[in-house]
């Protein structure tokens, strides 16, 4: 698995793992050369250690990279890096078509003919450029969240079906075409048959076919017959199911020659649903040659139907959406009252005189219940050449024989004659051995114990953490297949627990730089969320997922949340021009701003108490909590020849006339208060019996503004004492 922030190429930086499969991983990376986000696929260790499959993936991957239209996932570029093998594609969000079905059940007819349309005019431009797929399925679909359809994994399949017949080509058994089952050669309408599975999935909601394991499905793909959509939902265009009915024909001549004539009829429903111009082919092949399997996929073949295997693990696609919040079951597809389709086996309707039946196996690959070398063409008689006559005799005389043997055989074990099925007695009685006749390894332990079970095979089983195989997986064999199990020993098969787990450490509260520390030791990854926050520290983690001292695998991810401070808001500034004071400062707490400094000028224009200008202008936008500055106009500024200033001058006394023997005292200040300024003249001064007289004249103010008022205090009181008499003039002149 490949760390975020690696660089592949020398170009392309790692930013997160969005999916994995049977045969690779996929990373959403940035391409620092061309400053965009791409998918890059990684070949698995276990492909990337395969000469032969990496030459024939790079070869097919470049060949891929020359395909572009709208409707397929563009392939920028195929590298190597240190033995990391890739394929750079376009980075398309969105989720898989059977995501798509899962999640929303069968597709309206209108809709299910805009996805085959589309699908098809990629895999038209494909075929145009001499490219065939090989593995047309809905896991190899992305519906784009604008809800375009794009199909992916060219460059990938033909290297997997060259090279990986029994666990990917099987692992497509829902969607394969008869010729690939048989482990025949396939072309252009062997996609076109995909196509057709692909589109009974979307106007259906399931597959046509369904059996306990995967031998059953492709025995089902070449003989089973299919329920027709309508049988399911009357509601189906009846041109569409013919459409339908033509891409999956069982003979490849009968189908559609080409993705061209496809397109066509699906436009021709589109205009005309209920219309009759689909035309079922004829058998025009019945003496076509039978393409036999080499030897290395028969054998493969063989030992995935002796073990029973499962599918292989589907890649989920190279592509992640924000409204892709869950992963969808098959609870929420649709209920109807026949939930299968009929179980096809090798069993129904079998002649062993008929000559369409002309297998070739010998009596241990029946004992096995493995797939035949040659598995029915079905196809009808024609003209028998007299040698090839005869040689079908000599067939026929040898297989009764072989028959016979096999009846033997089995009549033996019944009666405990023999010991066979996998456990193969030496002839020395006195040290029995058993033949190890599988290979488990990569298997899910479910599967290996049933095989071992059938084969007779004692065995037990230990787990072991393994960071680099899932879960369940077979990872060794104490015997190899073929080896001789000593009587009394038993085959020791080591299975994965999965990755070891470890405890999450507790990173809230800690700098981001702390906490990716912490979680790194740990053996664990991290992705990360930003939120504002009031009572966390900028860029310190306000929450993980998932929380301290939980359990989890090595390598698993830990989302951190980190602050980003308290959230700043912008708000636009008011206009405060012609505003008092008072209606300025409630103006800007309407808008979560403070007034500042205030300053007042003279103006001919605004009238006085009232704003002048601003310091930040109207509509601009600002923090909220700033603050905003005002003038306040003075009004008109005064000419020299207006201003006028007088003169006070003061006369009189202020006389003590209480007893002489009185100890009253007063101290006693003069002020003239001259528009709220109090200018002061005379001191204080005390005032009793025996200092009875303060006179004022002489006492003069000059540069007053305006005539003003006379004020005397009494130790600080205006009030006079009944024991003072007060005798002051004030005479005011112009200067």
């Amino acid at each position: 698995m490949l760390k975020p922030g690696m660089m592949l190429g020398d170009r392309y930086e790692i930013i997160e793992l969005v999916g994995s499969g049977g045969m690779s991983e996929v990373y959403k990376a940035k391409d620092h050369k061309l400053n965009r986000y791409v998918a890059v696929k990684v070949l698995k260790n276990e492909f990337s250690d395969d000469r032969n499959f990496v030459s024939k993936f790079r070869v097919e991957a470049q060949s891929a990279a020359g395909l572009a239209h709208p409707n397929i996932v563009n392939v920028y570029d195929v590298g190597e890096d240190e033995g990391i093998y890739y394929i750079v594609m376009e980075f398309v969000e969105g989720i898989t078509l059977k995501e798509y079905i899962m999640n929303n059940g069968r597709l309206p007819a209108e809709q299910a003919l805009d996805f085959a349309l589309q699908i098809a005019s990629g895999i038209e431009v494909a075929h145009q450029n001499h490219t065939i797929h090989r593995d047309i399925k809905p896991q190899n679909i992305i519906v784009s969240k604008n809800g375009t359809l794009k199909v992916t994994d060219f460059g990938i399949a033909r290297a997997a079906t060259s090279n990986t017949v029994a666990s990917n080509a099987m692992g497509s058994v829902h969607y394969v075409s008869p010729e690939q089952a048989r482990g025949g050669y396939s072309d252009e309408k062997s996609d076109i048959y995909s196509l057709g599975i692909t589109m009974y999935e979307m106007v259906t909601g399931r597959v046509p076919f369904e059996g306990d394991n995967n031998v059953t499905v492709a025995l089902m793909h070449i003989q089973g017959e299919m329920i027709p959509p309508r049988e399911y939902y009357p509601d189906i265009p009846a041109s569409f199911e013919k459409v339908i009915l033509k891409c999956t024909q069982k003979k490849p001549e009968r189908r559609y020659l080409t993705a061209s004539a496809l397109i066509a009829d699906l436009k021709r429903v589109a205009t005309n649903p209920n219309g009759d111009f689909v035309v079922l082919g004829t058998n025009t092949a019945a003496d076509a040659p039978t393409v036999m399997m080499s030897d290395a996929e028969m054998n493969s073949i063989k030992e995935s139907a002796a073990q029973k295997s499962l599918e292989e693990p589907e890649d989920t696609g190279a592509y992640t959406s924000a409204y892709q919040n869950e992963q969808p079951t098959a609870a929420r597809r649709p209920v109807t009252p026949q939930t299968t389709a009929p179980q096809s086996t090798m069993d129904e309707d079998f002649d062993p005189d008929d000559e369409d039946y002309n297998y070739d196996y010998d009596d241990e690959d029946d004992e096995e219940g493995e797939i035949p070398a040659k598995l029915p063409d079905n196809e009808e008689d024609g003209d028998v050449d007299p040698k090839l006559q005869k040689i079908v005799m000599i067939g026929g005389i040898v297989a009764a024989v072989i028959i016979a043997m096999f009846v033997m055989l089995l009549v033996g074990k019944a009666a405990g004659w023999f010991k066979f099925g996998g456990n193969h007695s030496s002839e020395n009685e006195d040290n029995q051995s058993v033949e190890m006749t599988l290979d488990v390894v990569g298997m899910n332990i479910e599967d290996a114990e049933n095989a071992l079970k059938i084969a007779e095979i004692p065995y037990t089983v230990e787990h072991v953490n393994d960071d680099a195989i899932d879960a369940d997986i077979v990872i060794s064999q104490s015997y190899d297949k073929g080896d001789m199990i000593p009587e009394g020993s038993e085959v020791k098969i080591v299975v994965s627990a999965g990755k070891e787990e470890v405890s999450v450490p507790n990173v809230v509260g800690y700098a981001v730089d702390r906490a990716e520390t912490m979680l790194a030791d740990a053996d664990l990854d991290v992705t990360h969320a930003y939120e504002f926050s009031d009572e966390v520290e900028k860029d310190h983690v306000i929450s993980q997922e998932p929380g301290a001292t939980q359990m989890v695998a090595k390598g698993s991810k830990i989302k951190i949340v980190i602050s980003n401070g308290p959230e700043t808001k912008e708000t636009e500034v008011p206009d405060l021009r012609g505003k008092t004071q008072q209606e300025a400062s409630a103006e800007l707490q309407n808008r979560k701003l403070s007034l500042g400094n205030v300053t007042e000028e003279y103006s001919d224009s605004v009238e006085a108490g009232k704003v002048i200008a601003q310091s930040t202008s109207q509509g601009t936008k600002v923090n909220e909590g700033s603050t905003v500055d005002i003038t306040i106009s003075k009004g008109p500024e005064p000419t020299s020849e207006e201003v006028k200033t007088y003169t006070a001058t003061f006369s009189g006394s202020i006389t003590f006339t209480g007893a002489a023997d009185s100890t009253n005292s007063y101290n006693v200040a003069v002020y003239y208060v001259v528009g709220g300024d109090m200018k002061q003249v005379l001191a204080p001064t005390g005032l009793s019996a025996s200092n009875p007289t303060i006179s004022l004249d002489g006492k003069t103010l000059t540069g007053l503004k305006s005539p003003g008022q006379l004020q005397v205090q009494y130790n600080g009181s205006t009030t006079q004492p009944s024991d003072v008499s007060q005798s002051v003039n004030v005479q005011i002149s112009e200067e």
